[in-house]
């Protein structure tokens, strides 16, 4: 199938101003993606549920309305993580359990999407509800890196990253507890923003006020996560803990040039192994501030119990979200959401109540650190793309960790502080793989790290270099 392969190269920024202007429909575009997506996801798996029929009514129904009445996005398609729910559209949660599940309504988040012009034309490949750093499930099978055809994508959102760095998505929505939008977006060499909690409002399933997961935007740029940023936030009644859309928009923010006065970099957070490579291409890359003016020094919060708080507390909504589940489906359940289940339904109260008061401590910590330093920065994974037949990272650099989620701690550490965090692409290993460095702020502080991350980013001149062909 022949398509405009012109589309598939610019931002998302450009494709909304061609929108805009009417040079392009909508209708272009899910053209352009239905044909790229027949030339490489037989390659790489990242979006194995497709909805183009539904998706040209929704274009059809928005095109109808005057241009300055069709949102942000204004007729961009986006694929939607298979955690959340799109009406009439297969959602399994890459789960054996709900693999013919078709929800009737949406998730708020969708909703808003579509209101704000969003085309939604696929659901992208994540691992069973969305559990560990790998994206493989027993529905669709594994997705794999288009850097790298023999490497894991990362996960939890591995469908969407590699999705945008094959050119079959120009923004992508994703979700983040222990790193689920930074690693996919350091693997895959895009861009992953997990923001504030109440950020982007989403329905609750089973805990009202849960605040380690949050949904977020993808993308192949600084500039292309601002503009999806903006479409995904904003106050709604049916998430208490939602947010008011800034008055600023995060676009604007980008566009301001304004840079950190002065930012922290450590390779490992005191908590971590980080494979030697990884460590030194961050490491250069936050240095390359300086070249802005920008003071740069070697700091680090305590984060000496982030592990065990953030074991306890996943472990604790695991055993809300999957307890009954355990009782009915057990065989069905992957053994790592079995282990973390019952690692939380063996949790004592008081248990609970020291990881709550430590988490509280450390974050006071945290903001106290981003009194003296604008923005930390670190690695956003600890190794750059591993095989796809592991299921998750044992080892790194001689360590042994203890169990499949411990090796995300460098990320997992900010979601506990509900510091904003982003992964922006940094360099590359001796193997051609991509590196993200991780650039987080203090809590509401999106606007810091995406202006930093904007000025940054022209330094390293690596945005270009996405969307690729799969490589073997």
């Amino acid at each position: 199938m022949s398509y405009d392969r012109s589309l598939i190269n610019k931002t998302a920024t450009e494709i909304v101003t061609l929108l805009k202007s009417e040079e392009i429909s909508c209708h272009d575009l899910l053209d352009a993606l239905e044909g790229r997506i027949a030339e490489v996801d037989g390659h790489i798996n990242a979006l194995p549920t497709l909805c183009f029929e539904r998706a040209r009514k929704c274009a059809d129904g928005l095109m109808a309305k005057p241009v300055d009445q069709r949102g942000t996005l204004a007729g961009l398609p986006v694929p939607i993580k298979d955690l959340s729910e799109v009406a009439g559209v297969r959602t399994t949660y890459g789960s054996q359990i709900f693999s013919d599940n078709v929800p009737k309504v949406s998730n708020i988040l969708v909703q808003r999407l579509e209101r704000e012009g969003g085309i939604i034309y696929a659901k992208s490949n994540t691992p069973e509800f969305g559990s560990g750093g790998n994206t493989f499930n027993e529905v669709f099978g594994p997705t794999l890196n288009p850097w790298d055809l023999s490497r894991s994508c990362a996960g939890s959102s591995g469908g969407a990253a590699a999705a945008l760095a094959s050119g079959s998505a120009w923004v992508a929505h994703g979700s983040d507890m222990g790193g689920s939008l930074r690693n996919p977006a350091s693997f895959c060499g895009v861009v992953g923003l997990r923001p504030t909690p109440g950020r982007v409002a989403r329905t609750p399933n089973r805990m009202i006020d849960e605040t380690l997961g949050v949904q977020g935007p993808m993308a192949r740029n600084v500039s292309d996560i601002a503009l999806m940023l903006d479409a995904m936030t904003g106050v709604d009644s049916g998430d208490p803990m939602s947010l008011p859309k800034p008055s600023i928009s995060y676009q604007k923010i980008v566009r301001s040039d304004k840079k950190p006065i002065k930012i922290a970099f450590s390779k490992d957070f005191g908590i971590t192994a980080v494979d030697p490579e990884v460590a030194r291409i961050c490491e250069k890359a936050a240095y390359a501030f300086e070249s802005a003016g920008v003071i740069v020094e070697e700091a680090t919060p305590d984060f000496s119990d982030a592990h065990e708080i953030f074991q306890c507390l996943r472990a604790l909504i695991y055993a809300v979200s999957f307890g009954g589940l355990i009782k009915e489906h057990r065989n069905k359940l992957m053994p790592e959401i079995v282990w973390n289940t019952e690692k939380g339904l063996n949790l004592s109260t008081g248990d609970i109540v020291k990881a709550h008061l430590a988490r509280t401590k450390l974050f006071h910590r945290i903001a106290e650190f981003f009194q003296t330093y604008d923005l930390l920065l670190s690695p956003a994974t600890i190794v750059a793309a591993y095989p796809i037949e592991q299921r998750f990272v044992a080892e790194c650099d001689g360590h042994k960790f203890d169990n499949y989620v411990e090796w995300l701690g460098i990320a997992y550490a900010l979601t506990i502080v509900s510091s904003p965090a982003m992964s922006l692409p940094a360099g590359f290993t001796a193997e051609n793989l991509p590196i993200g460095l991780q650039l987080a702020g203090p809590a509401r502080g999106e606007a810091q790290v995406l202006s930093g991350a904007r000025v940054l980013e022209e330094i390293l001149g690596i945005s270009t270099v996405v969307p690729i062909d799969p490589r073997k």
